[in-house]
């Protein structure tokens, strides 16, 4: 991605009053009454999945949503159950269905794939009726719930739920985590000989007859003709494009526990890329990236991936990717513990920026999480936030890396070659936001960076957040 010049952007924020200081920054700048702002990143779920039957959203019922169709492109007959699990029927109807119907929202699923190309292939040029044919899990990625007893829903009435926010990338969560931050794919660069001639062949994506950079299904013996006789079997996915773009989950290159084993040339290099980390340490804005297990990990009590309630994902902490935030480098003291946070939160010490990934129990994630937990989670911080000294000028942004491949009925808007994706539950809680406001503002998760960046007269990172709109639509006028 084209990086812009950090002074010519400067001035330019400059010259519209985003940098002037006192009374004329308050007047100038949409979020100048915001002092602190907290941004939750929950996992893996989709707009109509969660909020598909939220009062005067654009959800399940909005529109007529065209039949799923098979490998071939002809609807299919029905959709067939999730593997190996009998609390569904053999066969459903092709069409969105209430998932409470075979599964509690407090019960755990089987987690869909949520791959960088099948996404696309789900979203199948804005039709959105491939999202059975292209996953592992069958009718389950239809499903959706009454989200009406859920804490975020309460939350969404009292303050603003963005109908139209899509996260940023296509694809699973490392890559939509990097464009939290940055902005950014991540580049697998400068390997070594030996990681080019021996690993790296085993990651990059297939291209296809027409030259796309798209996984090629194995239609042979090998593979089912059609999806009702199960899921697509592929050659390869591909963590990698053909320009060496990390857009599957890969290991950073500096490990962060003594018990990660992987091998060093099957690590992405230390990333170099300015992250809004950076930007905000050259402005002297205070910020940190909190993540539940954090200190245990780093010290060794606990293994990254272990299957076990409080697992913990290496690979939703994405300044570990980058060389400034390295074991020993002055970057790294912005990186903490969920413990750090919930103690600033109580003291009213927060830093003006807070990015909080909550441990695997609680971030909502299918499998080793549910959706009940992840919400109940959210539900106790907020209210906790709410109880801080701090929260007087906060603005809290709760939001999904990504749709973890389940289905949503809008299409997403077209940015560029990685997204956005699909439409992700996001709620906008604030002394300042607009109440009971259902806003259908388009927006993706570079609004985020975007609001940051307005905000604390920051740069830029690259042109999806330049471009982005930011926030100020859910907040109220002064």
């Amino acid at each position: 991605m084209r990086l812009f010049q950090g002074s010519i952007i400067l001035l330019a924020l400059c010259a519209t009053a985003l940098c002037a200081p006192g009374a004329a920054q308050e007047q100038a700048n949409p979020f100048g009454r915001i002092g602190h702002i907290v941004v939750i990143f929950n996992e893996n779920r989709s707009f109509d999945h969660m909020f598909g039957l939220f009062p005067g959203a654009e959800g399940v019922n909005s529109a007529q949503h065209p039949p799923q169709v098979d490998f071939d492109g002809r609807p299919l007959a029905a959709l067939p159950r999730p593997r190996a699990d009998d609390r569904f029927p053999r066969r459903l109807p092709n069409a969105p269905f209430r998932l409470e119907s075979f599964v509690d929202i407090d019960g755990h699923t089987m987690d869909p794939v949520h791959d960088f190309y099948l996404e696309q292939e789900q979203i199948d040029g804005g039709k959105m009726d491939r999202f059975v044919e292209a996953s592992n899990a069958g009718a389950l990625v239809m499903g959706y719930y009454d989200g009406s007893e859920l804490k975020q829903w309460a939350l969404a009435k009292e303050f603003v739920l963005a109908d139209h926010f899509f996260h940023a990338a296509f694809g699973g969560s490392m890559l939509n985590h990097f464009f939290l931050i940055c902005g950014c794919a991540p580049v697998f660069d400068n390997p070594v000989e030996s990681t080019r001639k021996k690993f790296l062949p085993k990651l990059v994506a297939i291209k296809d007859v027409q030259g796309a950079e798209l996984t090629i299904r194995a239609r042979e013996e090998d593979s089912p003709q059609s999806a009702l006789d199960g899921p697509p079997r592929h050659k390869r996915f591909g963590r990698l494009t053909m320009d060496l773009e990390a857009i599957g989950t890969l290991q950073p290159g500096n490990p962060i526990s003594k018990h990660d084993k992987t091998e060093a040339q099957e690590r992405l290099p230390p990333q170099h890329l300015p992250t809004i980390g950076d930007r905000l340490s050259e402005k002297n804005v205070s910020w940190a990236w909190y993540a539940g297990g954090w200190r245990d990990v780093v010290e060794g009590r606990l293994k990254p991936y272990e299957d076990r309630p409080d697992a913990f994902q290496t690979h939703h902490q994405p300044f570990v990717y980058f060389a400034n935030y390295a074991e020993g480098r002055e970057g790294r003291a912005h990186l903490k513990d969920a413990d750090d946070f919930f103690r600033a939160v109580d003291r009213g010490e927060l830093p003006q920026v807070s990015f909080y990934k909550p441990l695997g129990a609680f971030n909502g994630h299918p499998d080793y999480s549910d959706l009940a937990a992840g919400d109940a989670h959210v539900g106790d911080v907020v209210a906790r936030l709410r109880r801080s000294p701090n929260w007087a000028d906060m603005l809290i942004i709760v939001t999904a890396d990504e749709n973890g491949g389940f289905w949503d009925h809008v299409t997403p808007p077209k940015r560029d070659r990685f997204g956005p994706g699909t439409r992700v539950p996001t709620v906008i809680i604030s002394p300042f936001a607009k109440k009971g406001f259902v806003d259908k503002t388009v927006y993706d998760t570079m609004s985020i960076l975007r609001t940051i960046e307005a905000r604390f007269g920051v740069a830029p990172l690259c042109e999806r957040d330049a471009n982005a709109t930011d926030l100020r639509n859910a907040l109220s006028q002064p």
